[in-house]
Protein backbone atom coordinates (compact mmCIF):
# COMPACT_ATOMS: atom_id res chain seq x y z
CA UNK A 1 0.00 0.00 0.00
CA UNK A 2 1.46 3.36 -1.04
CA UNK A 3 2.35 5.85 1.66
CA UNK A 4 0.49 8.42 -0.43
CA UNK A 5 -2.84 6.55 -0.28
CA UNK A 6 -4.13 9.16 2.18
CA UNK A 7 -4.22 11.70 -0.68
CA UNK A 8 -7.35 10.06 -2.10
CA UNK A 9 -9.62 10.69 0.92
CA UNK A 10 -7.96 14.04 1.72
CA UNK A 11 -8.56 15.30 -1.84
CA UNK A 12 -12.14 14.06 -1.63
CA UNK A 13 -12.71 15.90 1.67
CA UNK A 14 -11.29 19.12 0.20
CA UNK A 15 -13.82 18.91 -2.64
CA UNK A 16 -16.63 18.20 -0.16
CA UNK A 17 -15.62 21.22 1.90
CA UNK A 18 -16.07 23.40 -1.17
CA UNK A 19 -19.37 21.69 -1.88
CA UNK A 20 -20.59 22.63 1.60
CA UNK A 21 -20.14 26.28 0.69
CA UNK A 22 -21.73 25.76 -2.72
CA UNK A 23 -24.71 23.97 -1.14
CA UNK A 24 -25.37 26.79 1.30
CA UNK A 25 -25.26 29.38 -1.50
CA UNK A 26 -27.19 27.27 -4.02
CA UNK A 27 -30.23 26.53 -1.83
CA UNK A 28 -30.97 30.25 -1.85
CA UNK A 29 -31.52 30.04 -5.62
CA UNK A 30 -32.92 26.54 -6.18
CA UNK A 31 -34.70 23.81 -4.27
CA UNK A 32 -32.77 20.93 -2.64
CA UNK A 33 -34.57 18.52 -5.00
CA UNK A 34 -33.45 20.50 -8.06
CA UNK A 35 -29.84 20.68 -6.86
CA UNK A 36 -29.71 16.96 -6.02
CA UNK A 37 -31.13 15.98 -9.44
CA UNK A 38 -29.16 18.42 -11.57
CA UNK A 39 -25.76 17.52 -10.06
CA UNK A 40 -26.09 13.85 -11.00
CA UNK A 41 -27.46 14.77 -14.42
CA UNK A 42 -24.31 16.84 -15.03
CA UNK A 43 -22.13 13.99 -13.72
CA UNK A 44 -23.81 11.54 -16.11
CA UNK A 45 -23.30 13.89 -19.05
CA UNK A 46 -19.63 14.34 -18.18
CA UNK A 47 -18.90 10.65 -17.62
CA UNK A 48 -20.96 9.10 -20.43
CA UNK A 49 -18.67 9.98 -23.37
CA UNK A 50 -15.78 8.42 -21.48
CA UNK A 51 -17.42 5.46 -19.76
CA UNK A 52 -20.61 4.83 -21.74
CA UNK A 53 -19.05 2.47 -24.31
CA UNK A 54 -17.29 0.40 -21.68
CA UNK A 55 -20.52 0.26 -19.65
CA UNK A 56 -22.29 -1.16 -22.70
CA UNK A 57 -19.63 -3.84 -23.09
CA UNK A 58 -20.05 -4.71 -19.38
CA UNK A 59 -23.84 -4.39 -19.44
CA UNK A 60 -24.45 -8.01 -18.41
CA UNK A 61 -22.30 -7.67 -15.29
CA UNK A 62 -23.81 -4.28 -14.50
CA UNK A 63 -27.27 -5.79 -14.81
CA UNK A 64 -26.37 -8.62 -12.41
CA UNK A 65 -24.95 -6.08 -9.95
CA UNK A 66 -27.85 -3.64 -10.40
CA UNK A 67 -29.56 -4.32 -7.04
CA UNK A 68 -26.36 -3.65 -5.08
CA UNK A 69 -25.45 -0.65 -7.22
CA UNK A 70 -28.95 0.71 -6.64
CA UNK A 71 -28.63 0.37 -2.86
CA UNK A 72 -25.18 2.01 -2.89
CA UNK A 73 -26.52 4.87 -5.00
CA UNK A 74 -29.55 5.29 -2.74
CA UNK A 75 -27.38 5.52 0.38
CA UNK A 76 -24.29 7.38 -0.77
CA UNK A 77 -25.64 9.65 -3.48
CA UNK A 78 -29.39 10.08 -3.15
CA UNK A 79 -30.15 10.10 0.58
CA UNK A 80 -26.80 11.42 1.78
CA UNK A 81 -26.76 14.38 -0.59
CA UNK A 82 -30.46 15.21 -0.63
CA UNK A 83 -30.71 15.18 3.17
CA UNK A 84 -27.65 17.43 3.28
CA UNK A 85 -29.25 19.91 0.90
CA UNK A 86 -32.42 20.05 2.96
CA UNK A 87 -30.30 20.60 6.08
CA UNK A 88 -28.58 23.52 4.32
CA UNK A 89 -31.87 25.44 4.34
CA UNK A 90 -31.63 25.83 8.13
CA UNK A 91 -27.99 25.12 9.10
CA UNK A 92 -24.74 26.90 8.32
CA UNK A 93 -22.01 25.29 6.24
CA UNK A 94 -19.84 24.79 9.34
CA UNK A 95 -22.65 23.09 11.24
CA UNK A 96 -23.34 20.75 8.34
CA UNK A 97 -19.71 19.67 8.17
CA UNK A 98 -19.58 19.13 11.93
CA UNK A 99 -22.40 16.61 11.86
CA UNK A 100 -20.84 14.82 8.90
CA UNK A 101 -17.79 14.46 11.14
CA UNK A 102 -19.73 11.80 13.05
CA UNK A 103 -19.44 9.50 10.03
CA UNK A 104 -16.09 7.93 11.10
CA UNK A 105 -17.52 6.80 14.45
CA UNK A 106 -20.59 5.40 12.76
CA UNK A 107 -18.40 3.62 10.20
CA UNK A 108 -16.22 2.02 12.90
CA UNK A 109 -19.33 0.69 14.66
CA UNK A 110 -20.91 -0.59 11.45
CA UNK A 111 -17.63 -2.14 10.27
CA UNK A 112 -17.35 -4.01 13.55
CA UNK A 113 -20.94 -5.26 13.30
CA UNK A 114 -21.16 -6.01 9.56
CA UNK A 115 -17.59 -6.76 8.52
CA UNK A 116 -16.41 -8.21 11.84
CA UNK A 117 -13.35 -6.00 11.60
CA UNK A 118 -11.35 -5.42 14.75
CA UNK A 119 -11.04 -1.68 15.30
CA UNK A 120 -7.62 -0.28 16.20
CA UNK A 121 -6.99 1.58 19.42
CA UNK A 122 -6.18 4.61 17.30
CA UNK A 123 -9.55 4.47 15.55
CA UNK A 124 -11.42 4.13 18.85
CA UNK A 125 -9.47 6.74 20.80
CA UNK A 126 -9.18 9.05 17.80
CA UNK A 127 -12.92 8.77 17.22
CA UNK A 128 -13.63 9.66 20.86
CA UNK A 129 -11.27 12.64 20.73
CA UNK A 130 -12.93 13.80 17.52
CA UNK A 131 -16.35 13.31 19.06
CA UNK A 132 -15.27 15.49 21.98
CA UNK A 133 -14.24 18.15 19.49
CA UNK A 134 -17.63 17.92 17.79
CA UNK A 135 -19.43 18.31 21.12
CA UNK A 136 -17.42 21.45 21.87
CA UNK A 137 -18.19 22.85 18.43
CA UNK A 138 -21.89 22.00 18.41
CA UNK A 139 -22.37 23.26 21.94
CA UNK A 140 -20.49 26.48 21.13
CA UNK A 141 -18.15 25.79 24.03
CA UNK A 142 -20.92 24.57 26.37
CA UNK A 143 -21.79 20.87 25.92
CA UNK A 144 -24.87 21.29 28.15
CA UNK A 145 -26.28 23.59 25.49
CA UNK A 146 -27.08 20.55 23.36
CA UNK A 147 -29.41 19.27 26.09
CA UNK A 148 -31.06 22.58 26.96
CA UNK A 149 -31.70 23.76 23.40
CA UNK A 150 -32.63 20.42 21.88
CA UNK A 151 -32.04 19.46 18.26
CA UNK A 152 -33.56 21.07 15.17
CA UNK A 153 -34.84 19.31 12.07
CA UNK A 154 -31.68 20.38 10.22
CA UNK A 155 -29.55 18.37 12.65
CA UNK A 156 -31.87 15.38 12.21
CA UNK A 157 -31.38 15.55 8.45
CA UNK A 158 -27.61 15.69 8.87
CA UNK A 159 -27.47 12.83 11.38
CA UNK A 160 -29.39 10.67 8.92
CA UNK A 161 -27.11 11.87 6.13
CA UNK A 162 -24.01 10.86 8.10
CA UNK A 163 -25.51 7.47 8.95
CA UNK A 164 -26.37 6.70 5.32
CA UNK A 165 -22.84 7.55 4.21
CA UNK A 166 -21.29 5.41 6.95
CA UNK A 167 -23.39 2.45 5.79
CA UNK A 168 -22.46 3.24 2.18
CA UNK A 169 -18.73 3.14 3.04
CA UNK A 170 -19.07 -0.17 4.85
CA UNK A 171 -21.03 -1.80 2.02
CA UNK A 172 -18.45 -0.61 -0.49
CA UNK A 173 -15.86 -2.51 1.52
CA UNK A 174 -18.05 -5.58 2.01
CA UNK A 175 -19.21 -5.99 -1.58
CA UNK A 176 -16.68 -6.83 -4.28
CA UNK A 177 -18.70 -6.51 -7.46
CA UNK A 178 -15.97 -7.26 -9.97
CA UNK A 179 -16.07 -3.70 -11.32
CA UNK A 180 -13.33 -1.09 -11.23
CA UNK A 181 -14.02 2.08 -9.27
CA UNK A 182 -14.82 4.21 -12.33
CA UNK A 183 -17.44 1.71 -13.50
CA UNK A 184 -18.77 1.47 -9.93
CA UNK A 185 -19.15 5.25 -9.93
CA UNK A 186 -20.82 5.37 -13.34
CA UNK A 187 -23.29 2.65 -12.40
CA UNK A 188 -24.21 4.51 -9.22
CA UNK A 189 -24.59 7.82 -11.05
CA UNK A 190 -27.10 6.25 -13.45
CA UNK A 191 -28.96 4.63 -10.56
CA UNK A 192 -29.06 7.97 -8.73
CA UNK A 193 -30.71 9.58 -11.74
CA UNK A 194 -33.24 6.76 -11.79
CA UNK A 195 -34.21 7.57 -8.19
CA UNK A 196 -33.97 11.37 -8.34
CA UNK A 197 -35.67 12.12 -11.67
CA UNK A 198 -39.21 11.19 -10.55
CA UNK A 199 -38.54 12.74 -7.12
CA UNK A 200 -37.48 16.03 -8.70
CA UNK A 201 -40.46 16.30 -11.04
CA UNK A 202 -42.90 15.38 -8.27
CA UNK A 203 -41.47 17.76 -5.67
CA UNK A 204 -40.34 20.68 -7.85
CA UNK A 205 -40.06 20.25 -11.62
CA UNK A 206 -38.56 23.71 -12.24
CA UNK A 207 -35.26 23.59 -14.09
CA UNK A 208 -32.39 25.55 -12.48
CA UNK A 209 -31.82 29.02 -13.93
CA UNK A 210 -28.62 30.40 -15.42
CA UNK A 211 -27.77 32.11 -12.13
CA UNK A 212 -27.36 28.63 -10.62
CA UNK A 213 -25.11 27.30 -13.39
CA UNK A 214 -21.77 27.56 -11.58
CA UNK A 215 -23.18 25.94 -8.46
CA UNK A 216 -24.58 23.05 -10.49
CA UNK A 217 -21.31 22.60 -12.37
CA UNK A 218 -19.28 22.44 -9.16
CA UNK A 219 -21.73 20.00 -7.60
CA UNK A 220 -21.87 17.96 -10.81
CA UNK A 221 -18.23 17.74 -11.91
CA UNK A 222 -15.67 17.70 -9.05
CA UNK A 223 -18.17 16.78 -6.34
CA UNK A 224 -20.18 14.15 -8.22
CA UNK A 225 -17.95 12.90 -11.05
CA UNK A 226 -14.60 12.90 -9.23
CA UNK A 227 -14.92 12.86 -5.42
CA UNK A 228 -16.90 9.56 -5.18
CA UNK A 229 -14.12 7.83 -7.15
CA UNK A 230 -11.52 9.32 -4.80
CA UNK A 231 -13.50 8.05 -1.81
CA UNK A 232 -13.96 4.57 -3.25
CA UNK A 233 -10.25 4.44 -4.09
CA UNK A 234 -9.45 5.38 -0.51
CA UNK A 235 -11.69 2.61 0.82
CA UNK A 236 -10.03 0.13 -1.54
CA UNK A 237 -6.53 1.05 -0.35
CA UNK A 238 -7.12 1.93 3.32
CA UNK A 239 -10.35 0.18 4.36
CA UNK A 240 -13.69 1.67 5.39
CA UNK A 241 -12.81 2.64 8.98
CA UNK A 242 -9.43 4.22 8.22
CA UNK A 243 -10.81 6.13 5.23
CA UNK A 244 -13.82 7.40 7.16
CA UNK A 245 -11.62 8.87 9.91
CA UNK A 246 -10.50 11.50 7.39
CA UNK A 247 -14.08 12.77 7.48
CA UNK A 248 -13.01 14.55 10.66
CA UNK A 249 -11.04 16.97 8.48
CA UNK A 250 -14.27 18.16 6.88
CA UNK A 251 -15.32 20.55 9.70
CA UNK A 252 -11.88 22.14 9.78
CA UNK A 253 -11.70 22.70 6.01
CA UNK A 254 -15.32 23.82 5.73
CA UNK A 255 -15.04 26.23 8.66
CA UNK A 256 -12.07 27.92 7.01
CA UNK A 257 -13.98 28.37 3.76
CA UNK A 258 -17.19 29.43 5.53
CA UNK A 259 -15.39 32.17 7.44
CA UNK A 260 -13.62 33.38 4.30
CA UNK A 261 -16.43 33.15 1.75
CA UNK A 262 -19.67 33.27 3.74
CA UNK A 263 -18.63 35.49 6.63
CA UNK A 264 -19.53 32.89 9.27
CA UNK A 265 -18.05 33.74 12.66
CA UNK A 266 -15.17 31.64 14.02
CA UNK A 267 -15.09 31.53 17.83
CA UNK A 268 -12.70 29.95 20.34
CA UNK A 269 -14.96 26.90 20.45
CA UNK A 270 -14.38 26.38 16.73
CA UNK A 271 -10.63 26.53 17.28
CA UNK A 272 -10.67 24.13 20.25
CA UNK A 273 -13.16 21.76 18.66
CA UNK A 274 -11.38 21.85 15.30
CA UNK A 275 -8.04 21.17 17.02
CA UNK A 276 -9.46 18.14 18.83
CA UNK A 277 -10.98 16.89 15.59
CA UNK A 278 -7.66 17.10 13.79
CA UNK A 279 -5.88 15.46 16.75
CA UNK A 280 -8.28 12.53 16.46
CA UNK A 281 -7.40 12.07 12.79
CA UNK A 282 -3.67 12.03 13.57
CA UNK A 283 -4.13 9.61 16.48
CA UNK A 284 -6.16 7.22 14.33
CA UNK A 285 -3.39 7.08 11.73
CA UNK A 286 -0.43 6.80 14.14
CA UNK A 287 -1.81 4.21 16.55
CA UNK A 288 -2.71 1.05 14.61
CA UNK A 289 -2.65 -1.60 17.36
CA UNK A 290 -5.81 -3.73 17.00
CA UNK A 291 -8.18 -4.05 19.92
CA UNK A 292 -8.22 -7.58 21.30
CA UNK A 293 -11.65 -8.80 22.33
CA UNK A 294 -12.57 -12.14 23.92
CA UNK A 295 -13.40 -14.69 21.23
CA UNK A 296 -11.15 -13.22 18.54
CA UNK A 297 -10.65 -16.66 17.02
CA UNK A 298 -14.35 -16.90 16.36
CA UNK A 299 -14.35 -13.43 14.87
CA UNK A 300 -11.44 -14.39 12.62
CA UNK A 301 -13.31 -17.42 11.37
CA UNK A 302 -16.26 -15.15 10.69
CA UNK A 303 -14.08 -12.83 8.62
CA UNK A 304 -12.67 -15.71 6.61
CA UNK A 305 -16.14 -17.05 6.02
CA UNK A 306 -17.32 -13.63 4.96
CA UNK A 307 -14.95 -13.57 1.98
CA UNK A 308 -17.31 -15.77 -0.01
CA UNK A 309 -20.16 -13.34 0.68
CA UNK A 310 -18.06 -10.58 -0.89
CA UNK A 311 -17.66 -12.39 -4.20
CA UNK A 312 -18.46 -10.67 -7.48
CA UNK A 313 -22.03 -10.59 -8.88
CA UNK A 314 -21.84 -13.92 -10.73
Amino acid sequence: MSSLSFLFPVSCIAIWAGNGIVSKMAVQLMSPAALAWSRWLVAALVLSPWLGRRAWLLRHRLFRCAPRLALLALLGMVLNQTLGYYAATTLGATEISLIMGLTPLMTVVLSTLLLRERPTWGALLGGLVSLGGLVVLLGQGDPARLLTHGISIGYVYMLLSALTYALYSVLLRRWVLGLDNWMMLYGQVLMSLMFLTPFFFLVDGRLPGWESLWFVLYAGVPTSALSPWLWMQGITLLGASRTAIYMNLLPVMTAGLAVTLLGEQLSWSHLVGGGLTLAGVILAQVQRTPVLFPGNKTASRGRRGDKSARAACD
